[in-house]
């Protein structure tokens, strides 16, 4: 496999233990079992090591995230219709793991400070990149720009702790209370 494909496997790799083991369950062997990786690979395309690939992976995923935030907030639909796909995605993710894969960007915030040095600026610029592509569609979709920005961080916060919910209940449940209590937050403009 080429390089790039084999790089791409590797960070993968990292995202999906990220998401079911959190910061400390990424190790070097981790991604080598999981990804089929030849040892040599990891300096090669990680040079810094462990902490590049999980910076990397963290990385890759909060691009994920906000080019779905900017693509569903470019579809027509609205503010309501974005929280919608954003849930929808998450409960499908949940589904496909069986409940034991979640955020790999909120695993890292919660237990990165020692185990990944420059992790914190990282999830921080993550987040602030996804309330960001947020409070400018609920702008676009009539709310004032302070208003936007609150119910940003309501949204970002409200499915992070719905999913970490959803992983402990092993339910969706608290994904749909949360679309349930927020939707009509996204209908008044005032």
């Amino acid at each position: 496999m080429s390089r790039r494909g084999t790089k791409q496997r590797m960070l993968d790799s990292a995202v999906l233990l990220l998401r079911e083991r959190g910061a400390a369950g990424v190790t070097v062997d981790a991604v080598l079992a999981h990804s089929g990786a030849p040892r040599g690979s990891v300096y090669h395309h990680f040079p810094g090591g462990r902490n590049e690939m999980v910076l990397g992976a963290i990385r890759q995923a909060g691009d994920y995230i906000a080019t779905m935030v900017r693509e569903s907030a470019e579809a027509e639909g609205g503010a309501r219709q974005m929280v919608d796909r954003l849930v929808a995605f998450w409960k499908r993710a949940l589904t496909k793991t069986d409940f034991r894969a979640g955020c790999p960007v909120a695993a890292v915030a919660m237990d990165s400070r020692d185990l990944v040095p420059d992790a914190g600026d990282v999830v921080r610029d993550i987040f602030a990149q996804w309330q960001a592509g947020l409070a400018g569609a609920f702008e676009e979709s009539g709310f004032a720009a302070p208003r936007a920005q609150r119910l940003a961080t309501l949204v970002v916060s409200a499915i992070e702790g719905a999913i970490i919910l959803c992983r402990a209940h092993r339910d969706l449940g608290p994904l749909d209370d949360v679309l349930t209590e927020i939707a009509p937050l996204l209908e008044r403009r005032d």
